[in-house]
């Protein structure tokens, strides 16, 4: 059988992959009810879905002809580091400048790996999702997350 597209081969490899290693690390917690879900309801369910969507995708690949192949091209390696570096400057800076610094420093970073860079966007980005997380996070589910950097808050 010959790969049609290269691009889709890989891309639904990867989410029937990742899809069915979710919905296995999702049988270790209990399942529960639809009425009433355990900690492994979400995970088992997203996992399977990740796992046919990879493998419809898979499918396309084999049977529908594309042209030249769809080859896969060179990493984008900037954006990849930033967006990966941004998730990990966050993780570290969250406990100790809370989350009105965290998540702006997130979206700034992120925002470099792009080719365009509009600051006011960014800026605008940044307000939002900082005031949506407190909002949801903080507020709404109650997490005990840092709002403040600990030298303001003591």
């Amino acid at each position: 059988m010959k790969i049609k597209s290269q691009r889709d081969f890989a891309a639904g490899l990867m989410f029937l992959v990742v899809g069915i290693a979710f919905a296995i690390g999702a049988t270790n917690y209990t399942f529960g009810s639809s009425a009433k879900p355990g900690a492994g309801y979400f995970p088992l369910l997203l996992g399977v879905i990740l796992a046919v969507l990879g493998a419809l995708v898979l499918f396309k690949a084999l049977t529908i002809e594309s042209e030249g192949g769809d080859p896969i091209g060179a990493i984008a390696w900037k954006p990849l580091l930033l967006i990966l570096g941004a998730v990990v400057v966050f993780g570290a800076t969250l406990p100790r400048l809370g989350m009105a610094v965290a998540v702006p420093l997130l979206i700034i970073v992120s925002s470099l790996g792009g080719d365009e860079v509009h600051w006011k966007a960014v800026v605008i980005t940044s307000v939002v999702l900082t005031l949506g997380s407190w909002l949801v996070f903080v507020k709404g589910l109650g997490l005990t997350i840092p709002v403040w950097p600990v030298f303001i808050t003591g």
